[in-house]
């Protein structure tokens, strides 16, 4: 393909198993098993497929063994808060949906959060900082890409921090909410607010998705 008639991109963050309830001892958030259709839609209206997942090791210094442990401070500099073990990989969690493509398919796939004192949010760097690329926003700009339509798990975290990042390096950004599900109800609310301040279109419907990158 030419890449001068690609414009559109889609990005699928993180729709690993562990997100979702068929990892329940992981970080289970409910309907995360439900949204591979709905990404699926997403790539149908663009001309590139993008992803990412999260490749963490067990005995990352941000580890708890307890969810009620999670979210507290952890003091380092790139690991902001902790979370129990989770998308561990050769692990069920660490594979991606059933209904999507392989990594390998993708044209092309971050993995993120590998070195074990880096915990990073978003897809497009490694660090909290924005210093060290993961390369997708140059990969992006390369195939002339103008507007990038997002979705995946968690809304709250890697998705929201994904589509900011996205729209800080000047894209237009889509979000396809019925791709999304939230860690929680407040987080979702937070989400939608910080991204709709930046200038990134939040969709509720398919419909609404496809009117936005036909715009």
């Amino acid at each position: 393909m030419n890449s001068l008639t690609v414009k559109t991109a889609s990005f699928d963050v993180d729709a690993q198993k562990s997100f979702t309830p068929l990892c329940p001892d992981e970080l289970p958030v409910t309907g995360g098993d439900q949204i591979g259709g709905e990404l699926n839609f997403m790539a149908s209206l663009g001309s590139l497929r993008v992803g990412s997942k999260d490749a963490h090791s067990p005995h990352a210094p941000w580890v708890v063994a307890q969810h009620s442990q999670m979210l507290q401070p952890t003091g380092l500099e790139h690991a902001d808060v902790t979370w129990v073990s989770h998308c561990v990989p050769g692990t069920e969690g660490f594979g991606l949906l059933d209904e999507l493509p392989t990594p390998y398919d993708y044209d092309y796939f971050v993995w993120k959060g590998v070195e074990p004192d880096l915990h990073p949010y978003g897809a497009c760097y490694h660090d909290l900082h924005g210093k060290l690329s993961t390369g997708v926003i140059e990969y992006l700009r390369s195939r002339d890409v103008q507007q990038v339509i997002v979705g995946g798990l968690a809304l709250d975290f890697c998705v929201k921090t994904t589509a900011l990042q996205l729209a800080a390096a000047g894209f237009k950004v889509i979000v396809h909410l019925p791709a999304c599900r939230a860690i929680s109800e407040e987080g979702a609310t937070q989400a939608i607010q910080d991204m709709l301040q930046a200038g990134i279109a939040v969709a509720a419907t398919r419909e609404a998705t496809a009117q936005w990158a036909s715009a």
